[in-house]
């Protein structure tokens, strides 16, 4: 139970039961205003109480306890009555002195209010204000991207290649006259005794392929402006009178 009235969660006593020091009913917290407490007692015979705040004793969770009765509470009523009756009257004596201002004024307090009086006719000039859409455009940038990529293909070309091969030729053997070398004969070289290899070099083409790159095309990127119709939907306020008795 919280005995501090200073702690008292203000927000939450609404609608809590009321209670005197001696247990006496005063109905249901209904306003919590800066100085006091209204509560509201019964549903056929209403009574209605005024309290001051710093007349709370306690407040549990589920009630909210008073330091006075029942007929002190009604008593605190009666003079805050007397009090908003004074006030009241301060107020409506308020109001008709303030109903004398002149018409200067009354010009001076519609402009504040966005109107305005029309003085040939006297009339009272209430503008209506509505939104409009003011479109402007910008310059953005976009990207588009155009890929290369390598394709593998299979390319035959025909090449003539020259190799050399032998040719056996069999012909009698010549004289030894016309041999210019006299030094040595023919019939100076003995015949072989085991199997002996001549080797007689033979020539050939092979081939060999290198690649070469060469500008096979051009691809042309041309950038031209295309325009297109595009429709842009926005909520806008425009200001319409409503004439008194139809709210």
């Amino acid at each position: 139970m919280d005995s501090d009235s200073k702690n008292i969660p203000w927000n939450e006593i609404i609608k809590k039961d009321a209670v005197g020091i001696n247990h006496e009913d005063f109905g249901k917290i209904q306003e919590v205003g800066s100085v006091s407490i209204l509560t509201k007692k019964g549903f056929l015979n209403t009574e209605f109480f005024d309290i001051p705040k710093d007349l709370v004793a306690s407040y549990d969770g589920d009630k909210v306890y008073f330091k006075i009765n029942e007929e002190e509470a009604r008593n605190f009523s009666k003079r805050n009555s007397s009090l908003m009756t004074e006030k009241e009257e301060k107020e409506e004596d308020s109001s008709i002195n303030q109903s004398k201002i002149t018409a200067e004024d009354e010009n001076n307090n519609l402009s504040t209010d966005y109107t305005s009086i029309d003085n040939k006719n006297n009339d009272i000039v209430i503008p209506l204000m509505s939104e409009e859409l003011v479109i402007t455009k910008k310059e953005v940038t976009d990207e588009v991207i155009i890929t290369k990529k390598p394709v593998t293909e299979t390319k035959t070309e025909q090449v003539q290649l020259m190799h050399e091969e032998i040719r056996i030729e069999r012909r009698p053997a010549s004289n030894s006259k016309d041999s210019p070398d006299t030094s040595t004969t023919k019939e100076d070289i003995p015949p072989i005794e085991s199997k002996t290899e001549i080797k007689i070099p033979l020539k050939r083409e092979e081939v060999k392929v290198t690649k070469k790159p060469y500008v096979k095309e051009e691809i042309i990127v041309k950038r031209h402006p295309v325009t297109e119709i595009r429709k842009i939907s926005e909520e806008i306020i425009t200001e319409q009178i409503v004439e008194p008795g139809n709210v």
